[in-house]
């Protein structure tokens, strides 16, 4: 029996890059992971400094005839590198055993963050080595998160298929000589103006909610009859089984969702004499039945750290914050956000 012929170019894509790091490496990623505060951000700075460092010596290696700029603010949700004026995003990964991929929403939909390429680096600590996995076109990844409505993880990520990847890495450098940048659209971020007018404070001063008790409601905050079509309030009667006073404020989108609004809904009950359980929930009005796609619903501290987010799905008629309690001058603050476009807080005391 003759023996099967094998192609050399099948070789070639059998073969993943692997990246040697040298003991510099680890010195500047340990370096950048102790400027931030928490430990799980540092360690994925700490990972990401890994997986630029690598991608950078292999870019280097291939593209001679330009310099490689790097992005000098690394988070915990990514960094860039520039070739020209392409931007590459690494996507640093301990391990993809299961064949999945993590990408922050941040990295794909912040317009300072988003990138031309996305590139999956398996950074191996032990093994002194980063593997460059494949890429992933931009365009390419807005549409599969379209078509297939990915939900967004409770990290604040996407999750992927490896094999979304092309593992071809010469291909990169095929779109880096031969494509135009403007080929691969990025989003754009407003202008100082136009970001002011879009994020929106729905009031400088807290909502204090003990208040509610005792029938003292702020400005702007008005009955559920009002604000929510009768059909969807009927339902909602059904499904909120909270005693205690409920009010909804209106949320304007914005112009670019044709100042589509949502009503956000509080509900308040007494559970001790200095502890109250609230319950917050977002809904469409003027007879909309299901909110706008990839609206997020998001509970903060005092401080400002993420303590809850929900997002909306392509046919969610409402979504909901898991219900919660807290004693007597306690703050909090909800959010309502879609992309970079709008931001709306609503900052409360109990």
């Amino acid at each position: 029996m003759r023996p099967s012929s094998v192609n050399s170019s099948d070789i070639r894509l059998s073969l993943p890059e692997v990246i040697w790091l040298e003991p510099e490496d680890f010195h500047q990623a340990r370096g950048c992971s102790q400027l931030v505060m928490s430990e799980a951000q540092q360690w994925q700075t700490y990972l990401n400094t890994l997986a630029r460092l690598g991608c950078e010596k292999w870019l280097s290696t291939r593209i001679s005839d330009q310099p490689i700029h790097r992005d000098t603010d690394v988070m915990e949700t990514g960094c860039h590198l520039k070739v020209g004026e392409f931007k590459i995003c690494p996507i640093a990964t301990e391990h993809i055993l299961d064949e999945i991929v993590n990408i922050p929403t941040d990295a794909i939909d912040k317009p300072e963050l988003a990138a031309h390429f996305y590139v999956v680096v398996e950074v191996l600590e032990e093994e002194e080595q980063v593997i460059l996995r494949g890429f992933l076109r931009y365009d390419q990844l807005v549409n599969y998160r379209n078509e297939f409505n990915l939900q967004i993880l409770e990290d604040g990520s996407y999750q992927l298929p490896l094999s979304l990847f092309d593992a071809e890495l010469n291909h990169l450098l095929f779109y880096h000589h031969f494509l135009e940048p403007s080929a691969i659209p990025l989003p754009v971020a407003s202008t100082q103006s136009a970001a002011v007018s879009l994020q929106t404070y729905l009031h400088n001063t807290k909502t204090k909610l003990s208040q509610w008790l005792e029938g003292v409601f702020e400005e702007g905050w008005q009955t559920i009859d009002t604000l929510i079509n009768p059909e969807a309030n009927l339902a909602l009667s059904t499904r909120i089984t909270h005693k205690g006073p409920k009010k909804a404020k209106l949320i304007d989108l914005g112009v670019q969702l044709g100042h589509q609004t949502v009503a956000l809904l509080v509900n308040i009950t007494e559970e001790t004499e200095d502890k109250l359980g609230i319950l917050i929930q977002l809904h469409p009005t003027g007879g909309e039945r299901y909110l706008p796609p990839y609206l997020n619903l998001t509970l903060l501290s005092k401080a400002g750290k993420t303590l809850q987010e929900v997002t909306s799905r392509s046919q969610d008629n409402y979504i909901q914050l898991k219900p919660f309690k807290g004693e007597s001058g306690k703050r909090f603050s909800v959010e309502v956000s879609l992309g970079e476009h709008l931001k709306v807080k609503e900052d409360f005391e109990l």
